[in-house]
């Protein structure tokens, strides 16, 4: 008996093991969840189980195909975390490897093929590596044509998050009609979020707005267009960080930023072989024509939060309501735009920068949007923000095209 029981109970230990270890395998698994495409098809190889249960480090191949008479958009996976409780990462090529090592879902998405049919799209050209992250922009120009304006979209997310992906959709509209080469551009995240050892201070990433611009400038006639004509748009803080593009390039120089006792000048992260800084400054300025800063804050007293300095000497000079030009002096034409529903960005906090427009003489027209909450010039795969592009991205995308034609055009 004694040997039988002992028997037993080894059994019973072999399948209680058992189970943990199945119990263990199960907890260690991820859940891949597949969503619904529109317009198109994908497949995911190897094929996942009924459950999505997917062991980690598994690769998956997701190829995309578009139905008749749409093109890719991409292909995305997106996971719980990141800044707005989401994030996606997006591949632009009709093949992409994913490996599993989070719980995530995987999609493709596509857009209208008269979008991108006669556009040359160019990602990730790089203009600058100050820190961790490569500095890059993206491309959309129109085939076949030659000296163009060009339309320079700065991204929003906090000054802590996104790049230029999430404008693709707003560049794709300010593209229609083959008016404007758009440029999508990226910068650093502030502080530290990027892991650079040294925090990139606001004025850190104004001058990877610049860079940017004076990159652009040097290569506009590779994409098709005009250096000497631009307008410069963004969202949210890239509302903040164009029209600071805008107003505060009168500051360009080489003369540091706060490093001197009242002295705040702007170093463009990249800066042209053969040219001087005061060459940059002065083509910087001449070009840019017009500009459209989204639902964005435009005094330092509204982002205190985000940025580590307290000497008013910085706030104020980061802040494009302090530097608002006479038009006799330089014209700068702004659309405005923001959400009635907004709850990040009040009309007590845009008005101010508006009223400052029209006490120097400044054109601009400010648009409240009726029913329209924030960041609805973004554009993501997941269904509610292209819905929200869809309803309010694109009208007032056309408004500011057309803001845009009667400066240029």
């Amino acid at each position: 008996m004694r040997t039988a029981l002992t028997f037993s109970m080894v059994l019973m230990v072999i399948g209680t093991t058992k189970a943990l270890t199945n119990k263990t395998i199960d907890q260690n698994m991820y859940m891949v969840t597949l969503v619904a495409p529109e317009n198109g098809s994908y497949t995911v190889s190897p094929e996942l189980p009924k459950d999505g249960m997917v062991e980690p480090g598994t690769e998956l191949t997701v190829s995309a195909t578009p139905d008749e008479g749409f093109s890719l958009d991409a292909i995305y996976y997106t996971f719980k975390g990141g800044m707005w409780g989401t994030t996606s990462v997006e591949n632009f090529t009709s093949t992409m490897k994913i490996t599993v090592d989070k719980d995530m879902s995987v999609g493709a998405t596509f857009v209208e093929s008269n979008l991108v049919d006669n556009l040359n799209v160019t990602h990730d050209v790089v203009y600058a590596q100050p820190g961790v992250k490569p500095l890059k922009y993206d491309v959309y120009a129109p085939k076949g044509t030659k000296n163009l304006p060009l339309a320079i979209i700065v991204h929003g997310g906090g000054w802590s998050s996104n790049n230029e992906d999430i404008m693709r959709g707003l560049a794709r509209e300010l593209a229609k009609g083959n008016q404007y080469v758009v440029c999508s551009i990226d910068y650093r995240w502030v502080n530290n979020l990027d892991g650079d050892e040294e925090p990139n201070y606001m004025h850190k990433l104004i001058e990877d707005v610049f860079g940017a611009i004076a990159h652009i400038q040097e290569h506009a006639a590779d994409y098709g267009g005009d250096p000497s004509k631009i307008a410069v748009t963004g969202d949210s803080a890239g509302g903040h960080l164009s029209a600071s593009a805008a107003v505060l390039s009168s500051l360009i120089g080489d003369a540091g930023f706060g490093e001197s006792q009242g002295v705040y000048e702007y170093m463009p992260t990249y800066m042209p072989k053969g040219k001087s800084i005061d060459q940059v400054k002065e083509e910087i300025m001449d070009a840019i024509k017009v500009a459209a800063p989204s639902y964005g804050p435009f005094s330092a007293s509204d982002f205190k939060q985000f940025i580590q300095q307290t000497k008013q000497g910085y706030l104020d000079a980061v802040s494009p309501a302090q530097h608002v030009p006479d038009v006799g002096n330089r014209a700068i034409p702004h659309f405005i735009v923001r959400g009635t529903e907004d709850p990040l960005i009040s009309h007590e906090v845009v008005q101010p920068y508006v009223e400052e427009l029209k006490e120097n003489g400044q054109t601009v027209e400010y648009i409240q949007v009726e029913g329209a909450g924030h960041a609805f010039f973004d554009w993501k795969p997941d269904a509610q923000t292209r819905d929200t592009f869809a309803k309010y991205g694109v009208p007032y995308a056309a408004e500011m095209k057309s803001f845009f034609d009667s400066v240029f055009y």
